[in-house]
């Protein structure tokens, strides 16, 4: 079967609002308790979301997931998924070695590494001087704006960029805006949405720029629920070998290449010191690439 966009977030908007047809039965549903996201600064929640529940009803057991009543930042959200009684039972981020160690990762990047394709929001006044950015060196020039709770910003700063760090996600476009920093580096999951929301401000996606270094987006399980994290693994092990995540992907994300001209953009690469060595590069068929 075939899934179009379309169909995917139809069908992701019925999953995340709990929606079932199906008829009341003695099988009760394994009840899986998400994080909050502000609506910006999780875009492709949807999809996550329908990757989750795929994934766990491998099992044939019957999921409903329950999101937290308010809103939480990353910091947070790992906080309660680390406490010996969670009240989080899945978050999904960036991996990096700290996370691996506190918590249960299911080592599968669910955007194929698109969170480490860094794309650049900028003032539209000023996008003739970035028409000569060339290299990591005059990059470095220039400041960067990212939360203080990103993995991304450690990776930037590692690399010899600078970085204007915040504590709350919205501010960090109005900072932007105002000439607190010159760029903020997004992925090209995130940057449209972004662009479109925030242009009225003045901001628009650089044209010519992109940086990329490794980063895989995992779901983490709370290591008070082994269980859970097994049934996962294996629930997105088949998605894999079946097809499904691929195909699930493509819808999603098929036409990003083309959207965002990537082919025709100068490529800056990154190293990222926070990439676990354990990260399951060698396997081609989970990671885009140009």
């Amino acid at each position: 079967m075939t899934l179009d966009r379309r169909s995917l977030l139809l069908a992701a908007g019925a999953l995340a609002s709990g929606a079932s047809g199906a008829a009341p039965d003695s099988n009760p549903a394994l009840v899986i308790r998400v994080a909050k996201h502000e609506a910006m600064q999780d875009p492709q929640i949807r999809y996550v979301l329908l990757l989750l529940r795929l994934a766990l009803e491998r099992s044939g057991q019957k999921i409903e997931i329950q999101s937290s009543r308010n809103v939480m930042v990353q910091s947070r959200a790992l906080l309660e998924l680390a406490r010996p009684e969670p009240s989080l039972d899945v978050f999904w981020t960036m991996t990096n070695p700290e996370r691996e160690q506190q918590l249960l990762p299911v080592r599968i990047p669910l955007d194929r590494g698109l969170l480490g394709w860094r794309l650049l929001l900028v003032r539209k006044a000023e996008l003739e001087r970035w028409a000569g950015v060339h290299t990591l060196e005059q990059l470095a020039v220039l400041q960067a704006g990212q939360m203080n709770d990103w993995p991304d910003t450690a990776i930037l700063r590692a690399n010899g960029l600078r970085v204007q760090t915040g504590t709350h996600f919205e501010s960090l476009f109005g900072w932007l805006a105002e000439g607190r920093f010159d760029y903020f580096p997004r992925s090209v999951l995130e940057i449209g949405l972004e662009a479109l929301e925030h242009g009225p401000q003045g901001l628009v996606i650089e044209p010519h720029l992109m940086l990329q270094y490794p980063a895989a987006l995992y779901f983490f399980v709370a290591p008070a629920k082994p269980q859970l994290h097994e049934q996962l693994s294996h629930g997105m092990e088949a998605l894999v070998a079946d097809g499904s995540l691929e195909r699930l992907w493509q819808a999603q994300f098929g036409d990003i290449v083309e959207r965002y001209q990537l082919r025709a953009r100068r490529l800056l690469k990154l190293s990222n010191p926070l990439m676990p060595t354990n990260a399951p590069l060698a396997r081609k068929n989970l990671w885009f690439g140009i």
